[in-house]
């Protein structure tokens, strides 16, 4: 009888690799911090491919398998969390094939706003290419059969997300457009929780609450994605060797901007992949 070999020993200092198209992992990022403060986290923003919402589905996960491919080579990750909704109900499964670290991905948090609903009819906001997912049907036929979910896809949204972290002023009317898309739809006045499906819009959560008004719940996944990756982490040992590392995939003086948002989230250094 042959032994089996044991499992490879995890590098203490091997990271967390966090990826999304622009800023709206950080949301996820907050929650992993809260549960794994002691892990060192690269987090990674394809800022060159943003926005993705308006790309086509080939597009997305021709873009996203080959990145995390050439990532994941040279940054060694113990895990990898796809921190965006739309790569992830594009490009997960193939990126699973891909690579061969444990890959957390993010999906719309239809179960837990079904839970809660009282009213039956939840909003859901995400990018256009996220909200016409089968991926979307499949979890709305499974969890929200009995609901009315109306969804609005508000590429403006991530773009104002990524605007207050620079910084910059946003126009209120934004934030409106996207309650009144909603509201605007069959049963809409009815609505009493939206999802935010897209790791982007719980940076403008607060936003959002003040245009959609009272008595309206915001819910998103970013809590069980943190979750997922303390359990499928759980024994290992973290050392942290030097500031965690946010990577773009472009330069220029947008990302400079974000460097006081960047530290505020414990992202010490900067640099493009």
């Amino acid at each position: 009888m042959t032994a089996q070999n044991p499992a490879p020993s995890i590098d203490p200092a091997a990271p967390l690799l966090l990826f999304d198209s622009g800023v709206g992992g950080l949301s996820v990022l907050r929650k992993v911090r809260k549960l794994l403060p002691q892990a060192p986290v690269i987090y990674v923003a394809d800022n060159a491919g943003l926005p993705y919402g308006a790309k086509s589905e080939a597009q997305i996960a021709a873009r996203v398998s080959g990145l995390l491919g050439r990532l994941t080579e040279r940054l060694h990750p113990r895990l990898v969390c796809i921190a965006c909704n739309t790569a992830s109900t594009i490009a997960l499964a193939s990126v699973r094939e891909v690579l061969e670290v444990p890959i957390v991905g993010t999906v719309p948090a239809i179960k837990p706003a079904a839970a809660i609903t009282q009213t039956g009819v939840i909003g859901l906001l995400g990018t256009e290419a996220t909200i016409r997912q089968s991926y979307v049907d499949r979890l709305e036929a499974e969890f929200a059969a009995d609901k009315r979910l109306l969804r609005h896809g508000a590429p403006e949204l991530v773009a104002a997300a990524e605007a207050k972290l620079r910084g910059d002023s946003v126009d209120p009317e934004v934030y409106l457009r996207a309650a009144a898309a909603l509201r605007a739809q069959p049963g809409g006045e009815n609505v009493d929780t939206v999802v935010l499906a897209c790791t982007h819009f719980p940076l403008i959560e607060a936003e959002l609450a003040q245009a959609f008004g009272p008595g309206v719940a915001f819910i998103d996944g970013s809590d069980g994605i943190a979750h997922r990756i303390a359990f499928l982490t759980e024994g290992q040992s973290w050392e942290r060797r030097a500031p965690d590392l946010a990577l773009f995939t472009r330069g220029g003086d947008e990302v400079n901007r974000l460097k006081p948002m960047l530290e505020a989230h414990g992202l010490g250094r900067v640099a493009v992949f």
